[in-house]
């Protein structure tokens, strides 16, 4: 097949690989970075789609934040692809600040208690609440009773203090990384585009000149 890879990856390695991406996270971001800049879209939309992107990557829709990203793209007329993209601003480096800044923040809001161990425990919250899940939905095919305490708890100390959190910090870094990125994109775009006339015009003066010879060889 034409698009198979050559070598295999095992299950692990692409684990692993979307943990640490090959070549770093440096190279990722770059690589990222590369491909906003050089969407065919105006730079405000490509802006929206960042914005949108980055914006959701504080929500605890783990799992569905590229769904997400691309629907608030959608309603904002903003570039879907490069909200997409915008969503690898939550990466594993990033996480663990957007995940307890939110819970701070949101517990504040709720005029809850912040459990600071919860920052290592992040991680076993949400396997319980997906343990009582796939547990509860069995249970409708079977006797089993529907458990639904390690759901209780995620919500109300992890899943709602983090939502509420994240849609404040969310639309702030969200906003900063909008109007950094119009600029950015706006100054490449005509860079590129001069670029793109420079040969353009190269290509032509050298036709010109080409034809100029080939007259003179006939006359």
């Amino acid at each position: 097949m034409v698009f198979k890879r050559r070598d295999k990856r095992s299950f692990l390695r692409v684990l692993w690989e979307l943990i640490y991406p090959k070549g770093g996270w440096t190279r990722a971001f770059h690589y990222v970075k590369h491909r906003v800049r050089r969407l065919p879209d105006p730079p405000h939309r490509i802006a929206r789609g960042v914005f949108a992107g980055v914006m959701t990557s504080f929500t605890p829709l783990f799992g569905l934040h590229f769904v997400t990203a691309a629907l608030v793209a959608k309603m904002m007329q903003g570039n879907i692809v490069a909200a997409i993209m915008a969503t690898f601003f939550g990466n594993p480096i990033t996480f663990p600040f957007i995940a307890v800044s939110s819970l701070q923040l949101g517990h504040w809001i709720l005029g809850t208690k912040y459990n600071e161990a919860s920052e290592h425990s992040l991680m076993s919250s949400f396997g319980g609440a997906w343990g009582d899940l796939k547990h509860n939905f069995g249970a409708m095919f079977t006797d089993a009773t529907a458990h639904w305490d390690r759901l209780n708890v995620f919500y109300d100390t992890v899943f709602l203090p983090y939502l509420v959190g994240g849609l404040i910090l969310g639309p702030i870094a969200a906003i900063i990384c909008y109007y950094l990125s119009v600029p950015v994109i706006s100054a490449y775009k005509n860079r590129r585009k001069g670029r793109i006339k420079a040969k353009l015009a190269e290509i032509r003066a050298k036709k010109a000149a080409a034809k100029a010879d080939d007259r003179d060889k006939t006359l």
